[in-house]
């Protein structure tokens, strides 16, 4: 549906197939606030979800099985928040939860890099590249 959306879309697809990584939170540091609107969420608000809760826990799991810590994985949470919420801080604050619940779900339950943490990883970011490929192909310009 939007330019934005695709570019955005098939640039996490890339870093999902690469393999890189990202800090601990999708934090929202804007200096200026954007005028607030008040939209439908796009129909493919579901799948931008679960791709921000997939985003938070391949975070998480791979800083736990990497020495050097990763911000890839973060800053492309940042970079969907800042294509696809720009002035609507609802979907924002939403997206933002997902992305943090991925986290926690995983930090709950390793605290050090096992098989089954190296494991969880690659299906999440098979999933990831999955989702993007479906959400840019039926919906990207």
């Amino acid at each position: 549906m939007l330019p934005r959306t695709g570019l955005i879309l098939t640039l996490l697809l890339f870093a999902s197939l690469t393999g890189g990584g990202a800090s601990a939170r999708a934090q929202d540091t804007q200096d200026e606030p954007a005028p607030t609107v008040s939209l439908a969420p796009p129909p493919y608000e579901a799948r931008l979800l679960r791709l921000a809760e997939i985003l938070g826990s391949v975070q998480y799991l791979r800083n736990l099985c990497t020495e050097d810590g990763e911000t890839t994985w973060r800053q492309a949470m940042q970079d969907l928040l800042d294509s696809e919420t720009e002035g609507e801080p609802g979907r924002r604050q939403h997206l933002t939860a997902g992305y943090n619940r991925g986290f926690r779900a995983f930090a709950s339950v390793y605290t050090s890099c096992t098989a089954a943490a190296r494991i969880a990883e690659e299906r999440y970011r098979r999933e990831g590249a999955t989702l993007v490929s479906e959400i840019v192909a039926r919906y990207g310009n």
